[in-house]
């Protein structure tokens, strides 16, 4: 007999990762599911804070979520977006002129 064996479908291997440990029971081919998964890995995972990878992937992670963000978030995180680069434009200006200053 080349059936399933007692158990019948419970002896299926369950998918590895999330599929296995948190979400069991979840289809993993469901996108919302995925997306679910996804979530729980941004959120366990744990970066050093005060640091210059910690900046920047904290920075990344913020582009990725302006990415998938729509309507007025989305509009929100450009806004912000545009803040920055005018606040960094400014120093660099004004650093600008304080250097020839100096120089001159």
């Amino acid at each position: 007999m080349t059936g399933p064996g007692p158990g019948g479908a419970q002896d299926a291997i369950p998918p590895p990762g999330r599929f296995s440990e948190d979400l069991v029971g979840l289809d993993p081919d469901d996108p919302d599911a995925q997306a679910f998964a996804a979530h729980l890995d941004r959120i366990e995972t744990s970066r050093p804070g005060f640091t210059v990878e910690g900046y920047l992937a904290n920075v990344g992670e913020f582009a990725r979520s302006a990415n998938r963000a729509a309507g007025l978030r989305r509009l929100i995180a450009v806004g912000v977006v545009v803040l920055l680069l005018l606040g960094v434009l400014y120093a660099l200006s004004d650093a600008i002129v304080v250097m020839f200053s100096i120089l001159l």
